[in-house]
């Protein structure tokens, strides 16, 4: 498709949410927080009192859910739930049904059709491996698991939330062990993917990285 599309890829709390809505913002582009994606459909099947191994139950449920984005704010038919996803219970549960193929292939489409002009930067764990394989720009972002829990730590904190750091950085590595050996969609830099490491850098280093490797037409 002639629409650009930059897909910035890596594990959770790296902040390639954050520098993912930085770079849409300065190029004009559109933006897809594809993991809000998942977070919203476990949250959803959490409230419903799902069976989260049910991989048929769940891809039947997220066909049919009334899902939308207004701006940063996500809702779930009209209800915002942005605070209520953002939780680590919602993170866990997210990670778990992720890793279901099924579930995957009902939300592909959803994911898709967010590519619109003038362009599309999402970020997620496979937006460049398999969501939107043709991606002008590709990143795999990443950082440390010390560097990303004092992230997660911090914006927890900052919600009025309860959050302990040692717990927080051995959720992450379990995470991401999860998510690297998935069957469906591993967390993994795709081929082309430019690594970004920003343990040390800024968002906005962050973000002039990955500017300077986008080219339009």
């Amino acid at each position: 498709m002639s629409i650009p599309v930059i897909a910035i890829d890596g594990p959770s709390a790296s902040g390639k949410g954050t520098v993912a809505a930085r770079v849409a913002k300065a190029l004009g582009f559109h933006y897809l927080d594809s993991g809000a994606i998942y977070r919203v459909t476990a949250h959803a099947a959490l409230q419903r009192g799902l069976d989260l191994t049910d991989e048929a139950g769940l891809a039947a449920m997220a066909r049919d859910l009334d899902l939308h984005f207004d701006g940063q704010e996500v809702y779930l038919a009209a209800t915002p739930v942005g605070d209520a996803i953002r939780t680590e219970e919602a993170g866990r549960a997210a990670s778990r049904i992720a890793a279901l193929p099924q579930l995957r292939a009902a939300l592909l489409e959803l994911q898709r059709a967010f590519r619109k002009a003038p362009g599309l930067v999402t970020d997620g764990r496979d937006m460049g491996s398999v969501v939107f394989p043709d991606a002008r720009v590709k990143v795999f972002l990443t950082a440390s698991p010390e560097e990303r829990a004092q992230r997660r730590y911090k914006q927890l904190i900052e919600k009025g939330f309860d959050a302990n750091l040692p717990a927080l950085v051995q959720d992450l590595r379990e995470r991401d062990a999860r998510d690297a050996s998935r069957s469906a969609a591993p967390l993994q830099q795709c081929t082309g993917a430019h690594l970004l490491d920003t343990t040390d850098l800024s968002i906005q280093e962050a973000v002039d990285r990955i500017l300077a490797w986008y080219s339009p037409d």
